[in-house]
């Protein structure tokens, strides 16, 4: 059972990777309102694609005209989202080993799921939100409850989450694009990727020898590189990438602290169209320079983790680290050297993943490395 949740659990951990890529893809496209509908794409399961059908469907959302290959690309992205919560179903009802009082939340949970996105489709939009909320918990009171290896209780909290992943997803499209929504949606996957991972690694017993770094040196790290997502997910989802077009300097400046505080506004009004943009070139060079100092903080602090895992032995990982970090920050001046490919841009969003990937990997070995010590 154990061999098959540990491939269940690497498979998920690799297809959340994906979903992450799409989704970055997705949304520095423009295409993240190529739906103006949720779950479907104007009203149709997959998405208007024939003359007749894109007819009627731009009479019925005057506001926002078919653009076929946005709107493909956005259900992609909702697909392949789909199919992860699936995988996630399954290796929660695998980590649940038999116990029937956790096999049933996470059946009610399931069932309750699909009730609030029919409520939501018959426009019980208030009332959906009641089977939403539940759908999240169950799994989660579960997991807290049972008395089960930790990758088990992992894959079954995951999957309370990433139900709440789905209604960021919901709110990113009726909310038109609102950064606090649209960057939570963001960290939201990368967090749904540290559970996954994290249920992965206490699978897996290889990466129980060895010496290691200090839990504090990696938790820290894990937290720096989390931050520095949020600084970039704020940066993107309020178009600040371009408002700095050169390095390392801004606009002629090292820093840009006009617009901070209004660039840091993390509630804005609703029934506003987010998309392109709504802050002025202050705020925005504001965000883009935070963002920049912070990954300086970011190489420093992950660069000692690299420094510190080689010294202790484990010279792969070092490597693995440090390799990931350099390849960010050439994306990241990319980004800016060459105003914004969209191959490079996704790919930041990607690499991303990956150096919160090696540094959990570094914390889940160091705390191993205490665990045996006591």
């Amino acid at each position: 059972m154990m061999s098959r949740f540990r491939l269940l659990a690497w498979i998920a951990v690799a297809v959340t990777l994906c979903v992450i890529v799409l989704g970055a893809y997705v949304r520095l496209s423009h295409a993240g309102l190529g739906c103006p509908d949720w779950p479907g794409c104007y009203g149709h399961i997959t998405w208007p694609n024939q003359g007749e059908e894109i007819a009627a469907a731009n009479q019925a959302f005057p506001e926002r005209a078919v653009e076929v290959p946005k709107a493909w690309r956005e259900m992609a992205h909702r697909f392949l989202a789909g199919g992860l919560g699936l995988l996630v179903l399954a290796l929660a009802w695998m980590g649940s080993g038999g116990h029937n009082a956790t096999r049933i939340s996470i059946v009610a949970s399931a069932l309750l799921a699909i009730a609030a996105i029919a409520s939501y489709t018959i426009d019980w939009r208030t009332f959906a939100l009641l089977p939403a909320a539940a759908a999240m918990l169950l799994p989660i009171v579960a997991a807290w409850r049972l008395d089960a290896p930790t990758p088990h209780r992992f894959a079954i909290a995951t999957l309370g989450f990433i139900i709440f992943q789905a209604l960021l997803g919901k709110w990113t499209v009726t909310l038109q694009l609102k950064p606090i929504i649209v960057t939570a949606h963001l960290m939201g996957g990368m967090t749904t990727f540290a559970l996954l991972l994290w249920a992965a690694l206490h699978s897996e017993a290889r990466w129980t020898r060895g010496r290691s770094v200090s839990v504090g040196l990696a938790l820290l790290s894990v937290c720096i590189v989390g931050l520095q997502i949020f600084l970039g997910g704020w940066v993107s989802t309020n178009y600040a990438a371009l408002s700095c077009p050169e390095f390392p300097t801004c606009l002629g400046r090292l820093w840009q602290g006009e617009g901070l505080v209004d660039g840091f506004v993390l509630v804005r009004e609703i029934g506003v169209n987010y998309e392109g943009g709504i802050l002025d070139g202050a705020a925005r060079a504001a965000i883009h320079m935070v963002h920049r100092w912070g990954a300086l903080v970011t190489t420093i602090v992950v660069g000692l983790l690299a420094l510190r895992l080689w010294l202790v032995g484990a010279k792969s990982l070092a490597i693995a680290v440090a390799g990931i970090l350099v390849l960010q920050i050439v994306l990241g001046i990319s980004n800016v050297v060459f105003d914004l490919p969209l191959a490079v841009a996704t790919a930041h969003n990607g690499v991303a993943a990956l150096l919160l990937g090696s540094v959990i990997v570094a914390l889940y070995r160091a705390r191993q490395a205490a665990a045996r010590s006591l």
